[in-house]
């Protein structure tokens, strides 16, 4: 036991045997918490392990139904599509590692709360903090993990991912042409088999549509049957057709104002046609995808920000400076000098005018032809300055759209480490406070969760990248959301709140929409205190009198004596304690009917409604504004004619009470 003294310290003075008790206890103590620690490790990571390869294997199969059209039919090698799901299930490790720690941690503490474990522990002094506190630290140790995966192995995987995905892309499509409908994978040409050979690869009845000079060129080609085949480095097809014809269209070779427009026949027995077709899988160069945002790390990252914003700033400089300077109906305002190394602009002094400049009389000296002369002159002018300055937004837009996709990147380095550490203080006590265990009940709410999660931060990162939201705000929105989330579950694990007791709930939502509550009394088995019938009828009359003199005094109110008088709150109060202290007394009686008679008082509740304000100037407020007092009234109204209809069932059930116990 610990803190037990050992059986040597007989042996010692009394001082050392005490001293010797508190060593053995702490380090006994410890033992204890280091086993405590080992436990909970060996009890989470194995649910750990098998969660996150559950959910990578989840996603994974969501991005090859996302991108399957490009990769069937392609003939692609299996060590392409080994080598693309392999980088795919490291792109996709942030989207699984945070899902993964929210359902094991779920899973953990729910089957140490279904089986009383975290109650025991609980009990011998350890609190639900100190049982997290080995699994708060491996967090932390995942968080830093996931921040390096996340600056160093991730760019290199998205790299190598898109850029086998788009060399999958680019690829052509495997050569299988139908029977009976037309191929058109072959670029330039349509190839129609009405039947073919499996055996030997003879094609039958073929007709080929040459379209790679466009449709106003095409030619045709009709044989009765053919072979092909494909050449040794694959980037041709070899067809050869026996016992055919060709019809070729020279319009080209025409002159352009022909009427009729020449063309070719030819018929051949045996004729041989190489077509250009790539079959085989050309890997692009990894350094354009390496430019893009996807693979860089932070410290590139943050260069790319700085360049391109450098240059947006520089050139907003000149476009202001431009905009300045430009002379506006024939007058320069700002003229640009170079002060220090730098060119600033340079306001000129205002025109003095001897009179006022009327611009109607231009249009007044001129005739109306001149007059829309220089209004289709000045319109012209402005739609051309217009056209220019949005030319220059739109340069100016696509870097800033590069300035926001860098700054997003670079905040997605750290929002997947503090993901990971609220996602476990939401299903750690989440787990401890529903005490369910397995994957059910586990999977729904960290499914549920985890969609939330998914739906924030997509609408964050939306906002962030169309530049509606700052980048902080956007890529944050999700922690900012999940964050008090977290500390609310921790809060109440840590105190034993009843958070998912629909009790509870259904008692407030009853208080506040004025429901009744139901009295529920059972009978005891053990009595400590037999019920005497005189007494007991003794209380009963008195607590009917009580019941009739509060009826006999108070009724349904009026307008203005609701207000300024109300149900006064102490004789309400006087006789709910009396019913609450009968109740209490009866419920040791061994009769089952007395016991089931109880249950028939109500619960008396002392209402606001029932006398709304002590304040006489609140009051006369109230009576002058209608619009609030009358609705007021009368829903407190009705609360007074409820509250009165339970006193009188007060009444009923105690002179109903009196045969029962004195038959």
């Amino acid at each position: 036991m610990w803190g037990e003294i050992p059986p040597t310290a007989c042996l010692l003075s009394p001082r050392e045997a005490v001293a010797t008790s508190k060593s053995t206890a702490k380090y006994t103590s410890s033992m204890g918490l280091k086993r405590l620690y080992r436990f909970m490790l060996q009890t989470f990571v194995p649910l750990f392990v098998m969660t996150f390869f559950i959910c990578l294997f989840i996603v994974l199969m969501q991005f090859l139904w996302k991108y399957i059209d490009d990769l069937v039919g392609k003939g692609l090698g299996i060590e392409v599509i080994g080598e693309l799901f392999f980088y795919a299930a490291l792109s996709l490790i942030p989207m699984a590692l945070p899902l993964a720690i929210l359902l094991a941690s779920l899973m953990t503490f729910g089957n140490l709360g279904e089986h009383f474990e975290l109650t025991a522990m609980k009990a011998s002094g350890v609190s639900l903090l100190k049982t997290m506190r080995p699994l708060i630290v491996l967090m932390v140790l995942i968080a830093i993990g996931a921040f390096f995966f996340q600056n160093d192995v991730l760019p290199v995987a998205q790299t190598k991912m898109w850029t086998l995905l788009y060399s999958a892309r680019q690829k052509s499509p495997e050569l299988d042409i139908p029977e009976g409908a037309f191929y058109d994978q072959i670029p330039g040409y349509n190839l129609y088999v009405e039947k073919k050979d499996r055996e030997t690869g003879t094609l039958y009845d073929v007709m080929i549509y040459d379209i790679s000079k466009g449709f106003d060129n095409a030619s045709i080609i009709l044989a009765d049957s053919g072979r092909l085949a494909t050449s040794e480095d694959k980037t041709h097809l070899f067809l050869t057709l026996w016992h055919g014809e060709s019809f070729e269209n020279l319009k080209e070779q025409g002159q352009s104002n022909m009427k009729n427009v020449p063309y070719r026949r030819e018929s051949f027995t045996d004729k041989e046609i190489l077509l250009k077709f790539d079959a085989n899988f050309n890997r692009m160069d990894e350094d354009g995808m390496r430019n893009q945002y996807v693979g860089k790390n932070m410290a590139e990252l943050q260069a790319t920000i700085d360049s391109v914003g450098a240059r947006i700033d520089s050139i907003g400089r000149g476009y202001s400076r431009a905009v300045k300077t430009a002379p506006r109906l024939g007058l320069t305002y700002y003229t640009t000098e170079k002060v220090d190394g730098k060119i600033v602009e340079v306001p000129q002094p205002p025109v003095e005018l001897d009179h006022p400049l009327n611009i109607d009389s231009i249009f007044r000296g001129t005739t109306s032809g001149y007059a829309l002369t220089y209004l289709n002159q000045a319109l012209t002018k402005a739609r051309r300055i217009k056209q220019e300055n949005d030319f220059k937004g739109v340069t100016m837009a696509d870097d800033r759209k590069t300035v926001r996709r860098h700054a997003i990147e670079l905040q997605k380095k750290f929002t997947l480490s503090v993901a990971c550490i609220i996602f476990f203080f939401i299903g750690a006590p989440l787990g401890a406070i529903i005490r369910k265990g397995g994957l059910g009940m586990p999977l729904v709410i960290s499914v549920f969760l985890f969609i939330f999660y998914y739906i924030i931060d997509n609408t964050g990162y939306k906002q962030a990248r169309e530049g509606r939201w700052d980048i902080i705000e956007g890529m944050w929105l999700s922690t900012a959301v999940l964050l008090p989330l977290g500390v609310f579950f921790t809060y109440k694990a840590v105190n034993d709140s009843a958070v998912f007791n629909p009790d509870l709930y259904l008692n407030f939502i009853n208080r506040l929409l004025g429901r009744n509550e139901v009295r529920q009394v059972t009978m005891k088995e053990v009595v400590m205190e037999d019920v005497e019938p005189q007494l007991a009828i003794e209380r009963l009359t008195q607590l009917q009198d009580q019941a009739s003199a509060y009826l006999a005094k108070y009724q349904p109110q009026k307008y203005l004596p609701y207000w300024l008088e109300g149900f006064p709150r102490a004789p309400l109060r006087a006789l709910a304690a009396t019913e609450e202290h009968l109740v209490d007394y009866l419920s040791n009686s061994r009769q089952k009917m007395v016991i089931l008679k109880l249950m028939d008082y109500p619960i008396l509740r002392s209402l606001w409604l029932y006398h709304p304000s002590r304040y006489r100037w609140a009051s006369w407020a109230a009576i002058v504004c209608f619009p609030i007092g009358i609705p007021l009234w009368l829903i407190g109204r009705r609360q007074q004619s409820i509250l009165l209809s339970e006193v009188a069932t007060i009444k009923r059930v105690s002179s109903e009470l009196i045969p029962l116990i004195n038959p």
